[in-house]
């Protein structure tokens, strides 16, 4: 165990052993094992946005083994999905990585304007699967998210009772907000802040841009106390402190698919900027196997300060 890891599990002294030794078991995997950093593969997109969307790209993708696979190839920290994929490899790669079970999911064959997931799976799923931790997306904003917010409390609390983590992918989404609302610096750290309020003890958010949103007074405090927004260096930073100063695992997602030099500087920025790493899907798995090991194990060096 070394310190940085220690530290880090300081952060959540209110927690079991049980709890705590999985989310050292998160930390302590891979290739970063140690190091505080962590590298996720999540594969939920076959729901999210359907089998074509999601697969077609590199058809090897249709088979839920491979993607667990190339999580274990690439030295990934661990690897989240729905229900049928952990179950589809639970028992043949037991033990051999970190598990994260997905208990919502919603689908794209509806109006989007305010989505709300439906819960698929849950704790007794994932301490039968062998998994570490359970995720759960909420999307603040949307004009449904208190049956959310209540819901994540239910599964938190079931949760760590029974010695598992919990992983809140917290995407801002609906209601009043604006497309550029979604992404905008001061949503993404709000967004950050309620997983964190809300019991997370890692907390996913997307990149935030230098857009500042429309909501009431947001703006006005960042340019009062002249918040840096800058860079993405920056905004990073921000987010971290966000989530009770850094005391809060805060992880970023990779988006939909872009060009290597994008994402490395992307990690670079998230390294420099305090963030705690990647939870990176499309990006990795609809390149081929190869390009994905390399652009995973290329992260991986920013993350340990091994690349510049």
């Amino acid at each position: 165990m070394t310190d940085r890891v220690k530290e880090i599990l300081s952060y959540y002294r209110s927690d079991n052993p049980g709890t705590l030794t999985n989310i050292a078991r998160l930390l302590n995997h891979g290739r970063l094992a140690g190091t505080g950093k962590l590298v996720v593969l999540p594969v939920d997109q076959g729901f999210e946005h359907g089998p074509g969307r999601s697969f077609a790209p590199n058809p090897a993708g249709y088979d839920p083994r491979y993607h667990v696979e190339l999580a274990l190839e690439a030295g990934c920290n661990a690897y989240a999905a729905p229900l049928g994929s952990i179950e589809a490899v639970a028992a043949d790669y037991a033990g051999d990585i970190p598990l994260i079970l997905k208990v919502n999911s919603h689908d794209v064959l509806h109006d989007e304007e305010n989505p709300l997931g439906a819960q698929t799976s849950g704790v007794e799923d994932a301490l039968r699967l062998g998994c570490v931790a359970i995720g759960y997306t909420i999307y603040p904003g949307t004009l449904e998210r208190r049956l959310l917010y209540e819901q994540l409390r239910q599964l938190t609390l079931e949760a760590k009772q029974a010695g598992l983590a919990v992983v809140v992918w917290s995407y801002a989404r609906g209601g009043d907000l604006k497309k550029e609302d979604e992404t905008a610096l001061d949503v993404i750290a709000y967004s950050a802040q309620i997983a964190a309020q809300l019991g997370a003890h890692l907390i996913k958010v997307k990149l935030p841009t230098e857009v500042l949103s429309g909501i009431p007074k947001a703006k006005d405090a960042y340019e009062k106390y002249a918040i840096p927004n800058d860079t993405l260096t920056d905004r990073v930073k921000h987010v971290v402190r966000s989530s009770f100063d850094g005391r809060r695992i805060v992880i970023f997602s990779g988006g939909p698919m872009n060009t290597d030099e994008d994402i490395l500087n992307e990690a670079r920025a998230i390294r420099d900027g305090g963030g705690f790493g990647s939870i990176m899907g499309r990006n990795a798995f609809q390149r081929d196997r190869k390009a994905a090991v390399e652009l995973l194990g290329s992260i991986m060096k920013i993350y340990a300060g091994e690349m510049d």
